[in-house]
């Protein structure tokens, strides 16, 4: 389970669209426990393999230590409930930067496990935010980008005076 390096903001390949995993073996099973190690040391509730330059369809989630840690291969959003909530976001490739973002307050979803058997499962607060914004980034689709062009350019600019 080592820690790997995390792609950070603005690396073009966390525009990346993921690929479906297709083999459910030891090399997945070992891809979940590293994501899971990275993502505890970044910290964060949430990693995709696009986050550490993997490009398959795989996210771990780990809201708190009581739930436990939840691993969705292939996740697909079937519907979006037309209620919407507000979130602070960020990402484990953006370390410290945080913004309100918009989405959708309950979401079903199917998704694949380790042995590769299909699930439908529905989540609403949190954890549906979590999902969305994992599943974005598998596909392409970096968090920034569900912020109005002034508040991303305003976190942009505050988040680089911030690396140096």
């Amino acid at each position: 389970m080592p820690v790997r390096p995390i792609l950070r903001y603005p690396h073009q390949a966390l525009n990346t669209v993921c690929a479906p995993v297709t083999a459910f073996d030891a090399s997945l099973a070992a891809l979940a426990d590293d994501l899971l190690a990275t993502m505890r040391a970044a910290p964060g509730v949430g990693i995709t393999a696009a986050h550490i330059g993997v490009f398959l369809r795989v996210t771990v989630l780990e809201l708190d230590m009581a739930d436990g840690v939840r691993l969705y291969v292939n996740p697909e959003i079937t519907w979006r409930s037309q209620e919407t909530m507000i979130h602070a976001e960020g990402s484990v490739s953006m370390p410290g930067a945080t913004d309100e973002v918009t989405r959708p307050r309950a979401i079903r979803f199917r998704y694949q496990d380790a042995d590769g058997k299909m699930h439908d499962a529905a989540a609403e607060g949190f954890l549906a935010i979590c999902i969305q914004h994992e599943v974005d980034q598998l596909d392409g689709i970096f968090w920034l980008q569900r912020l109005s062009r002034l508040k991303r350019d305003r976190l942009v600019k505050k988040w680089e005076k911030t690396q140096g």
